[in-house]
């Protein structure tokens, strides 16, 4: 992580802004527990087991604080008394970094995606190069562009199916550590990038980034 997520705020922690609702800190805290109670093989690469626990703990307890009118507006009042959060700026951002996600993103629809995803399928199965990719032992960023660009799929469409900002996607095809996010979010970033895809099996396959991306 580039700082010790016992540092962050709650805010940061879970990647939401003060005026987030409830759904909203749902969908976040769900997204960032997922990674470590799933698939853990790959975080081992980053975290020790005692680590990945203490981060639950401090996912959970910034959820439930969050989540609860008269806690967080408790909470908010001591960031503001801290000088972390300005009171005049409580219904708008948080200091700190813009959102990991584009939420504002429009929906797809759904019959255009299902036969996108037919299609796709197909072209993994018969595409030779793909396949070769998909049989090493371990994936770099560069072997998931090429995969893309097999696939002829540009990187805008992944942006736009899976929230994901434009600029960590070109972070995880370069491998370029310093544009990634923390490790909280990535493990799931590349998931969603692989079934954006249709590649499969998409937990196996990101955990070969993951620790590739570990020894780097």
């Amino acid at each position: 992580m580039e700082k010790d997520f016992a540092q962050l705020n709650y805010y940061e922690m879970l990647d939401i802004k003060p005026d987030a609702t409830a759904l909203e800190i749902r969908s976040a805290y769900n997204s960032a527990l997922q990674i470590y109670q799933s698939d853990s093989l790959a975080s081992y690469s980053f975290f020790s087991p005692k680590e990945r626990k203490e981060i639950i703990t401090l996912l959970e307890k910034a959820y439930f604080t969050l989540i609860n009118e008269k806690e967080k507006e408790s909470y908010d009042n001591e960031l503001i008394r801290l000088g972390i959060i300005d009171s005049t700026e409580k219904n708008a951002a948080v200091k700190g970094p813009v959102s990991i996600f584009d939420i504002n993103r429009q929906r797809d629809t759904s019959g255009m995606l299902k036969t996108h995803n037919a299609e796709l399928k197909a072209k993994v199965s018969q595409n030779q190069r793909i396949r070769e990719i998909l049989s090493q032992q371990k994936i770099s960023g560069a072997d998931l562009k090429a995969i893309r660009n097999e696939l002829g799929v540009a990187i805008e469409n992944i942006h736009q199916e899976t929230k994901i900002r434009i600029d960590y996607l070109n972070g995880i095809e370069e491998n370029n550590i310093d544009k990634l996010p923390a490790a909280v979010y990535l493990k799931g970033f590349i998931k969603a990038y692989l079934k954006c895809l249709c590649i499969e099996p998409a937990d196996e396959i990101s955990a070969r980034y993951m620790s590739g991306l570990a020894r780097n």
